[in-house]
């Protein structure tokens, strides 16, 4: 009976999507609630098992874990990609390595709760009124501002696409900016810096890797406008955390909302929990109960597929 492990179900919901019980019968199933300590932990806890269904960026298929579980034979990953895989190490090891498909709309739904949360401060409104405080702070509207989006792709257009139903002049800029959707959209391109320096709100919507690593520094945080508030919804190294929480302790910038970090979860100690301008959610832009029926029935069937010797959407 081929041992399947399901990663990283944090919410411990994968069982109200997909019946394991009907399973159990074909696999060997164990569910892992809770994210791994190191990877000493991760090859100590998985080394029996033949298949792995990971949820995308969180534990992730290094060169070390894959080389070292001698018995996996399957990574089957939430979404159609997953920078947190190493296909390289997979391939020389014969692991079949499959995805599912994914909405991408909740994340830019979830951008804009940020951005709303930012311009009428959400959070302190909101703690304010169980402390029994009334109107203490004054916001701004998004009607006339600038919205910067590094990164005009299937997240960003759709962002995009919201800024100018709410009457905000959008900008982008991005290492391979599409002209023809700028037109499309009727979004402005520019450079770097001129979108650093213009922004009142600057959304991030590039995919994460070298190429994007650091892009947000000191250097462009001290650029922006005081009033402005970043955005990060895509990946967290993208933007250089230390520096953000200099940014922020020190009112360089008015403010930013986040779902991504550079360590996730996000460790308890960690400096931008105890800042008033940071508006803090715990990666949840793909995390909508619509995704996950997507994902844990999809893993399941390419389990099935690659069990069978059909393996479907093979990520390469």
């Amino acid at each position: 009976m081929l041992k399947v492990a399901i990663l990283d179900d944090y919410q411990n919901v994968s069982q109200q999507f997909v019946d394991i019980e009907k399973l159990s019968g074909k696999y060997e199933i164990k569910i892992f609630s809770e994210p791994f300590a190191d990877e000493s932990e991760v090859l100590e806890q998985l080394a029996d098992f033949e298949a792995l269904l990971v949820m995308r960026e969180r534990t992730p298929m290094t060169k070390n874990i894959i080389d070292n579980l001698t018995k996996l034979k399957f990574i089957i990953t939430s979404g159609s990609r997953n920078k947190s895989i190493d296909l390289d190490a997979a391939k020389k090891r014969k692991i079949i390595v499959c995805g599912t498909e994914i909405n991408i709309h909740p994340t830019p739904e979830l951008t804009w709760a940020l951005i709303l949360g930012l311009a009428r401060n959400f959070k302190e409104e909101i703690d304010n009124m169980y402390q029994g405080y009334w109107q203490t702070t004054v916001g701004v509207e998004l009607k006339g501002k600038i919205l910067g989006l590094i990164g005009l792709g299937r997240v960003g257009s759709q962002v995009a696409k919201i800024g100018k139903a709410f009457g905000m002049q959008v900008m982008a800029w991005s290492e391979n900016l599409d002209l023809s959707k700028c037109k499309e959209l009727d979004v402005l391109p520019c450079s770097k810096d001129d979108l650093i320096t213009s922004s009142d709100f600057l959304s991030i919507h590039v995919q994460g890797g070298d190429r994007y690593k650091d892009c947000i520094t000191l250097k462009e945080l001290d650029k922006m406008k005081k009033t402005a508030f970043l955005i990060n919804t895509s990946r967290g190294p993208i933007v250089n955390e230390d520096d953000l929480i200099i940014a922020l302790s020190t009112n360089e910038i008015a403010g930013a909302g986040l779902d991504v970090y550079e360590k996730e979860p996000l460790p308890e100690n960690n400096k931008l929990r105890f800042l008033p301008n940071a508006l803090l959610t715990p990666h949840i832009g793909y995390v909508t109960a619509e995704n996950y029926s997507i994902f844990y029935n999809q893993m399941i069937e390419a389990l099935e597929a690659c069990a069978n010797g059909k393996p479907i959407r093979v990520i390469e």
